[in-house]
């Protein structure tokens, strides 16, 4: 640490963040259970999602799928104990993958970058080849210099694609929330407003204006707003899973077909929903199959959605008190991890029972369907079928059924902030090593970063534009934000893996040098099998035979989006580098060193 010290205020910045360890260990795991929310990210659009592999077991695929994050999160654990700054992904890729690691890592990532970017735009073969062969060396010449090929996956992951985000929190909380409210309200112009263009456009500025304020309030005082959050949601869904258990399938069919005629003029609504989806073929299944086979692990990749996030307060844990504790981080991942998991399995279980597994599945996936171009019907009812007010059509009252959903938007509320928190913080470490100009590093006495922040919210305002009145064109484009997400995962994992081999120095001060398995680093093994369990979910993403998820090597449009993206942070990390060396900042000095608290 006294080289540190020392090195500090030539290489970085400043001689310490600035930022505040506003945060304890319940903090954080409150933070990972809300960014693996099952209400606000796993009803919508991983649950949803069960009628386009009828034959998959939806409970396996969700215990499948946590089992592949719980390696991720134990990788995840080992890197913060080892380097618990804030940035996260940014500082481990930036100190750990360099020279012949970095190479390797870049070089693969610019040949199949490239290689998928010949597909899309059909180039011949032979063309196709040497682009990847060019793909391969300007990677691996990034990935050689330090912090490269670090900063081209995180920058991407954590600030490009955050910006798309923005729009997809703002739609969540409309078909949530916003519409749910109206409809019960008896408010038909606000229904309609808000499920066109205008609409859709100002919850996106008001997710914003709401994300920036809670940034704006700091770690502590958005850690006090998290924590009610949490308990109002987690009593309106235990009362949610109250009322299911004791309602039969029958009252709910009584209780749909009323709302349905008088909210929205729908006769036999719960029968019309499954006639349409047994049209687009999305209306069966069975919620008591536990067959393990293709159709199961098929349904993995959609699983995480909404469980791959347990980890997405990585990049805040230098703001964590107790941060360097191994077993303590651990605990916080895997019990968001896990518990989001286990009442996604309840839930599973009591909708199967209540509103029947058949309607389930047309409800979501007819709404899925409609809402992202895939048919050109308006589902029967015309909002989603929202779970919280699907359960509150069993009170025959609009204004508890009003309650019911006001309660259940606490989970949009302690979720919201996970959009820009943790992407500032990406954003702040990068101008902390003088990669990005020196105000997105500044801080506020509470440790906010506004430079960061504008930095993000920003690019959202047109992102939500684009999203709210190109919808036809860019609404593929937004299933891209959890694949570009896992690849900067996929960076880490590799990282962690390497570590105690690569940066011995660095792993072997930390508390998690203490863990073995067979003995092998514990960090390593949960790294490879993080990497190969990555890794297989992007294969599965881009070369999918089947284009189940509208992504990949099926959607021209999709890839080039991802070379845009990607292209971009290449060019952006050049161009600060021929920048610093023409001011005298040796930006390999500074990542090869770590950066001060």
């Amino acid at each position: 640490m006294a080289s540190e010290a020392k090195a500090a205020p030539s290489l970085f910045l400043r001689n310490a963040t600035g930022l505040v360890k506003g945060w304890s260990g319940f903090d954080a795991f409150a933070y990972s259970f809300m960014s693996v929310n099952l209400v606000a990210l796993g009803m919508f659009y991983s649950l949803a999602i069960f009628g386009y592999v009828p034959d998959g077991s939806a409970i396996l695929s969700i215990v499948i799928t946590a089992i592949g994050m719980t390696f991720m999160s134990i990788a995840y654990a080992g890197l913060i104990a080892a380097m618990p700054r804030a940035g996260g992904d940014y500082v481990w890729q930036t100190r750990v993958l360099d020279g012949i690691p970095g190479a390797v890592v870049g070089g693969a990532f610019g040949a199949i970058a490239l290689f998928l970017v010949g597909t899309a735009f059909g180039l011949d073969t032979t063309v196709t080849y040497v682009a990847m062969a060019l793909g391969a060396v300007a990677g691996a010449g990034l990935g050689l210099w330090r912090g490269g090929i670090g900063f081209v996956l995180s920058a991407t992951g954590w600030w490009f694609i955050l910006a798309l985000w923005a729009p997809i929190y703002a739609f969540i909380f409309n078909i949530e929330f916003v519409q749910p409210l109206a409809a019960v309200l008896g408010w038909q112009d606000g229904v309609t407003f808000f499920s066109g263009h205008d609409g859709g456009f100002a919850v996106s500025i008001f997710t914003i204006v709401v994300t920036s304020g809670l940034v704006a309030l700091g770690m502590a005082g958005y850690a006090r707003i998290q924590k009610w959050c949490l308990y109002v949601g987690l009593i309106a869904l235990a009362f949610m899973f109250i009322l299911m258990a004791i309602s039969s399938v029958d009252s709910f069919i009584a209780a749909y077909n009323r709302e349905g005629q008088a909210l929205f003029g729908v006769s036999n609504a719960y029968q019309a929903t499954i006639d349409q989806g047994n049209v687009q073929a999305v209306a069966g299944g069975d919620v008591n199959n536990f067959s393990i086979g293709a159709p199961t692990f098929a349904l993995v990749p959609f699983m995480l959605f909404f469980l791959l996030y347990p980890q997405w307060g990585s990049t805040l844990y230098g703001e964590v008190r107790g941060a360097g504790d191994f077993r303590k981080v651990l605990t916080g991942f895997l019990g968001g991890l896990w518990a989001t998991a286990g009442l996604a399995v309840v839930f599973i279980l009591l909708a199967a029972k209540t509103f029947g597994w058949t309607f389930f599945n047309a409800s979501n996936a007819t709404y899925v369907n409609y809402a992202y171009g895939y048919v050109t019907d308006a589902p029967a009812v015309p909002i989603w079928g929202f779970p919280g007010l699907l359960a509150s059509y069993l009170i025959d009252s609009h204004i508890v059924q009003a309650i019911i959903v006001i309660a259940f938007g606490a989970w949009w509320l302690g979720w919201t902030g996970t959009l820009f928190l943790s992407s500032t913080r990406m954003i702040f470490a990068a101008a902390f090593d003088r990669v990005l100009p020196e105000w997105a590093a500044r801080v506020s006495d509470r440790g906010v970063p506004w430079g960061a922040l504008a930095l993000i919210m920003i690019p959202s305002v047109v992102l939500s534009w684009l999203y709210a009145y190109q919808a036809a064109t860019f609404y593929p484009l937004t299933l891209d934000a959890t694949l570009v997400i896992a690849v900067t995962f996929l960076g880490s994992s590799i990282a962690a893996t390497i570590l105690p081999y690569w940066k011995p120095d660095i792993y072997n001060g930390s508390p998690a040098a203490r863990y073995k398995i067979l003995g092998l680093p514990l960090i390593s093994v949960a790294g490879l099998l993080s990497t190969l369990f990555l890794g297989w979910v992007l294969w599965a993403w881009l070369f999918d035979a089947n284009n189940l998820y509208g992504i990949g090597v099926k959607n021209a449009d999709s890839i080039k989006f991802l070379g845009v993206l990607y292209g971009a942070a290449a060019v952006l990390y050049v161009v600060a580098r021929l920048w610093r060396r023409a001011q005298g900042v040796d930006l390999d000095a500074i990542h090869a060193e770590i950066p001060a608290e």
